[in-house]
């Protein structure tokens, strides 16, 4: 089976790494080639395009930036779509709208392709650690053919239905995330504020009910001064934005979430959306 993969950011190139040690045939595409020369040390096989990816691989993976991005590689002129063939497999992981999602299962139907969207979650430790948790919608059929394949970077593989299912799991997932990495920051401004050991307050609270990942992760960071993008800002608003989205056309209301949100477009405002979301702390601190 020959694989290939695009979108080669802090995620992917640490996803296409697992694949080339695990001995799979890797095909690579990433706007910038200097992303990928890693990899081409590792074995894996450069390609122009999108297209020429679609041409010489059987199943291919996606993790991008943006929901346009998606488009462009799978829609566009030199895109995913413009090569493919019956029996290829696509499995788009950027974090995206369901709608979205859909369009492309519907597209990749009329070719004779399976597209599945499967999001996933962990972060950068562990995209490099290979513990990923992937969500998942399409056709179970399709998955439970790509398994092995998702399991050298993915420790943990959940199917939650049909084609925009798994970006909807994914964006309960960047709700939870809103309300942890506001509660962590708040948490933290307090404990400092009253003078107290910020170590022992991030071990103690990860010891009780208090304890998730935003902490774990991104506390230790944060008091090393370390804002370094596991998890880029400007790509938490986009996550943010669409959930926002999809529930107001739903009349859902998500009034935490909203809260986050707007506090992230302040962190970008008044200093740098390319930081990681650990920087959220600076509206507290500077």
């Amino acid at each position: 089976m020959k694989i290939g993969f695009i979108g080669l950011g802090v995620m992917g190139k640490s996803m296409a790494r697992h694949l080339i040690q695990a001995g799979y045939d890797l095909n690579v595409y990433n706007r910038t080639k200097k992303k990928a020369q890693p990899l081409i040390e590792l074995g894996a096989q450069w390609l122009d395009s999108p297209s020429q990816i679609a041409e010489q691989s059987d199943l291919v993976f996606t993790i991008l930036g943006y929901p346009h991005d998606v488009e462009e590689v799978y829609l566009g002129k030199a895109g995913l779509f413009s090569a493919c063939r019956p029996g290829q497999i696509f499995v788009e992981m950027t974090t995206s709208s369901p709608s979205l999602a859909v369009k492309l299962y519907r597209e990749g139907q009329a070719f004779g392709v399976s597209v599945l969207d499967a999001p996933v979650t962990g972060g950068d430790i562990g995209a490099q650690e290979g513990r990923l948790t992937t969500l998942v919608g399409g056709e179970k059929e399709i998955l439970a053919q790509i398994k092995p394949v998702l399991a050298t970077f993915c420790q943990q593989i959940e199917y939650f239905g049909p084609a925009g299912k798994g970006q909807d799991a994914k964006m309960a997932n960047q709700i939870m995330i809103a309300g942890t990495m506001t509660g962590m920051c708040e948490a933290l401004a307090y404990a400092k504020n009253n003078d107290l050991n910020l170590d022992q307050v991030i071990q103690t609270l990860n010891s009780g009910a208090a304890a998730n990942f935003s902490l774990s992760q991104y506390g230790p960071r944060i008091l090393k001064n370390d804002y370094s993008p596991g998890f880029f800002v400007k790509h938490f608003i986009k996550d943010l934005r669409i959930a926002l989205e999809v529930a107001e056309k739903e009349r859902l209301k998500l009034p935490g979430t909203q809260l986050t949100y707007n506090l992230y477009q302040k962190l970008a405002h008044e200093f740098s959306e390319d930081d990681g979301i650990q920087a959220l702390i600076k509206l507290w601190w500077g």
